[in-house]
C-alpha cells in the first residue's frame, strides 16, 4: 500500500475540522437547500452575526461553501454535492453504536 503525502492528509484534516461542529453542520444542512444569506442564517442559528460569519468562514476557507455580495448582503450557498453521502454515512455510525449500546445494556 503506498502511502498518500502528508499534505493530503493535512488537506483532509483541514475538511473534517470545518465539519467538527455542530453550528457548521447546521449551516451546511440549511446550506444544501439553497443559497441564503448571512441574516437567514443568524436567526436560524440563533446567534449574532459575527459568530455565523466567522463559522461561514471556516467553512468558506475549507472550500465547502461560497459567497457572494449583492449590495449589503452577503449570501452563501454550498459548493460540494457530497453531504447527502457525508451525512448520511454519520448517521449509519450512530445507528450501529446506538445498536451495540443497546445490546450491551441487554436493552
Amino acid at each position: 500500500m503506498k502511502v498518500k503525502p502528508t499534505q493530503l492528509y493535512e488537506a483532509r484534516a483541514k475538511v473534517a475540522k470545518a465539519l467538527a461542529h455542530p453550528t457548521r453542520l447546521l449551516l451546511l444542512d440549511a446550506l444544501q437547500e439553497k443559497e441564503m444569506c448571512v441574516c437567514d442564517l443568524t436567526e436560524l442559528v440563533g446567534a449574532d452575526q459575527s459568530t455565523v460569519s466567522k463559522h461561514l468562514a471556516v467553512l468558506k476557507d475549507a472550500g465547502l461553501i461560497a459567497g457572494r455580495k449583492e449590495r449589503s448582503m452577503s449570501f452563501y450557498r454550498v459548493t460540494c454535492n457530497c453531504l447527502d453521502g457525508f451525512f448520511g454515512c454519520i448517521e449509519s455510525v450512530l445507528k450501529e453504536n446506538l445498536k451495540a449500546q443497546r445490546a450491551a445494556m441487554g436493552v
